[in-house]
């Protein structure tokens, strides 16, 4: 089976109404990057709407495009991750099925790529069309906290639309943790990577998939994946809390000579609930990475696929495919070449 020039990767989540102009853009884009020789991987994360559904219309009319049908929703990185490892070309498009990202701007980033020898080409968002203050204003935050408690340095004000070398992805897929911040394990493999810095449009059809709650869940995926700040707190204050005992003991003991009586209810309850908030939330933090450890330790697969539409050119590494020969020796398929 040959092998495309470009992949373009697409996790999807209940975006029945973003397919059809998704479709049709990319597919313009990549031919006129690289002619006929691309694909299109679709993966549809457990949508609840007729998204599969509109994805096999597609690939029946288009053997360009490959639909993958995850076994359950995964999430928005594992599904991606799913797209990544069964996708084959030799340079991969990362793109989100909204239409926020320009798929028309694919011929700018391979020029870029290919001008400074890049292996990733990551898009930096200038304007973000479409969002509210609070969307805004907690990205910034979020970008700029992590910049700061992170040990691999992560661009700011970047998502996961980018342009990718073969030997970077497969750089990445050798990567098998479960709670996967990609843009930061991207980061992390290192190679050359350089910024594309472009306008983000608003949303073509539905609304997003990252409410707040998902939002907090992946920014301690982001934290707790790529940095131990949050454990080193525990230590410096513990250091700041026994300097305060010090001070305290000594306070106690001046008044005591002085003949004056320690009195104070609420000075003791507020030491009490003090000193039990940040051994909460310290308890919180060893928890969380706890958690991460015991999920790890299981080695399940990242994904589970359960249908396919279309030519699959890649073989899964990192999930299972019950379409795909199992072989308990070497996993669910044996590594790429």
């Amino acid at each position: 089976m040959t092998t495309p020039k470009l992949s373009v990767v697409v996790p999807c989540y209940n975006e029945e109404g973003c397919l059809d102009m998704l479709h049709a853009r990319a597919s313009a884009a990549a031919r006129e990057a690289v002619g006929e020789d691309y694909e299109i991987v679709f993966v549809n994360d457990g949508s609840k709407d007729d998204s599969w559904a509109v994805m096999q219309r597609l690939s029946a009319a288009d053997p360009h495009l490959v639909a993958i049908n995850l076994s359950r929703n995964h999430g928005h990185q594992l599904a991606l991750t799913a797209g990544l490892d069964l996708c084959a070309g030799d340079e991969i498009l990362i793109i989100d099925a909204d239409l926020q990202d320009p798929p028309e701007l694919l011929a700018d980033m391979r020029r870029t790529m290919a001008e400074q020898d890049a292996d990733v080409v990551y898009a930096v968002r200038r304007k973000r069309d479409g969002e509210t203050f609070f969307k805004k204003l907690t990205a910034a935050m979020f970008y700029r906290v992590l910049d700061r408690v992170t040990d691999t340095p992560i661009p700011l004000d970047t998502g996961d639309f980018r342009l990718m070398s073969r030997r970077a992805l497969d750089a990445f897929l050798s990567l098998p943790e479960q709670a996967r911040f990609i843009r930061g394990m991207v980061a992390w493999i290192g190679f050359r990577q350089v910024p594309f810095v472009y306008d983000r449009a608003e949303r073509h059809a539905g609304t997003t998939k990252y409410p707040l709650a998902k939002m907090v869940r992946f920014a301690l995926d982001a934290v707790t994946g790529f940095s131990t700040a949050p454990l080193r707190f525990a230590s410096h204050v513990g250091l700041l809390l026994t300097a305060a005992s010090l001070l305290l003991i000594v306070y106690i003991a001046i008044a005591w000579l002085a003949g004056s009586t320690v009195q104070g209810w609420t000075s003791t309850m507020l030491v009490v609930v003090v000193l039990g908030a940040v051994q909460m939330f310290v308890l919180g933090m060893i928890g969380e990475y706890l958690g991460r450890l015991y999920v790890e330790s299981k080695r399940r697969p990242l994904y589970l696929v359960s249908d396919v539409a279309g030519p699959v050119k890649g073989r899964s590494t990192l999930g299972y495919a019950a379409n795909e020969p199992h072989d308990p020796a070497q996993g669910n398929a044996p590594p790429r070449q």
